[in-house]
């Protein structure tokens, strides 16, 4: 009876914060698909750079746009690397090089901490102290933003996103994610982990035999969720598909944490190897797998 009042929580948890950034995106994305729909737009592709030095330890905070992508790699620099592409499109060659001036990325830092964040038509705030005067229809023209950027390898993390991709990779530090569309990547070494999104797949590799640091703890509402694990993992795992939809188990080594307590095809309580760190990954409707990796 705990464990049911406990999957229902996290139930509900998962369902608030798709829905929490449903309701601060879709009145942008709802409004590009409406244009799209239109007659065929120009389109303009801006780059830019930016580096920063910023030593191990600190924190890297990423907003991203309603819809693009974001990458972030771990890289043995004390320095971050950001790369940004933004399209814009618009009817005429003048409503898109007004549009590139207002889509666009702000970085701010102090001594332990930068910030990264997408600001643009979708923002009311932001155009209302940038660009009061702009004409109506450009509001609701469709544009993204994509990120590639490197960070210190031991460093906090904190994402925000939209609709758009996200790959994660040799990062090992407090890290936060939280998205509403995504086809997701997250190779994890080690750190602590908590991931929310909304809906979308979700690919996580654990590469190394022992989790260096807290513990980990992936929610995905919707979609499929895809976990690989080394050949000698050392951990405690849980698995948990809340409502449609099914576990798929076919790493040999997990055996149930209690004696008496077997598998089922919505719930597992496991350990590995030695146990240590404790993974959690949760799906609300769909399928979790969880399998070994090659090499």
């Amino acid at each position: 009876m705990k464990q049911n009042i406990k999957l229902k929580k996290i139930c509900i948890h998962l369902c608030l914060s798709a829905v929490s950034f449903f309701l601060f995106f879709s009145s942008s994305s709802f409004a590009q698909i409406a244009v799209t729909n239109s007659a065929p737009l120009l389109k303009r592709t801006t780059y830019k750079t930016e580096n920063i030095d910023f030593g191990a330890g600190g924190t890297i905070s990423i907003v991203g746009a309603p819809t693009g992508s974001i990458t972030v790699e771990g890289w043995q620099k004390a320095e971050v690397e950001i790369k940004v592409e933004v399209e814009v499109q618009a009817a005429n060659e003048k409503d898109l090089a007004l549009l590139a001036q207002i889509n666009t990325f702000i970085v701010d830092e102090d001594f332990r901490h930068i910030r990264v964040e997408t600001v643009g038509t979708y923002d009311k705030n932001y155009m209302k102290r940038a660009a009061k005067k702009i004409p109506k229809n450009l509001l609701n023209m469709p544009f993204r933003v994509d990120y590639y950027i490197k960070v210190p390898a031991f460093c906090d993390l904190q994402i925000d996103g939209g609709r758009g991709d996200l790959n994660l990779s040799k990062v090992e530090g407090a890290v936060q994610i939280k998205v509403l569309e995504s086809n997701a990547k997250l190779n994890l070494v080690g750190g602590t982990l908590t991931a929310t999104i909304g809906s979308g797949n979700v690919d996580i590799t654990i590469p190394t035999s022992i989790w260096r640091g807290g513990n980990a703890d992936v929610q995905l509402a919707k979609g499929n969720m895809n976990v690989y694990f080394p050949q000698n993992l050392n951990a405690n795992v849980n698995a948990s598909v809340l409502r449609t939809g099914q576990i798929e188990n076919s790493y040999k080594f997990l055996k149930p944490r209690e004696q008496r307590a077997g598998f089922t095809g919505k719930s597992i309580a496991a350990k590995s190897g030695n146990g240590g760190a404790t993974l959690s990954f949760t799906v609300g409707d769909g399928t979790l797998k969880l399998g070994a990796f090659e090499n």
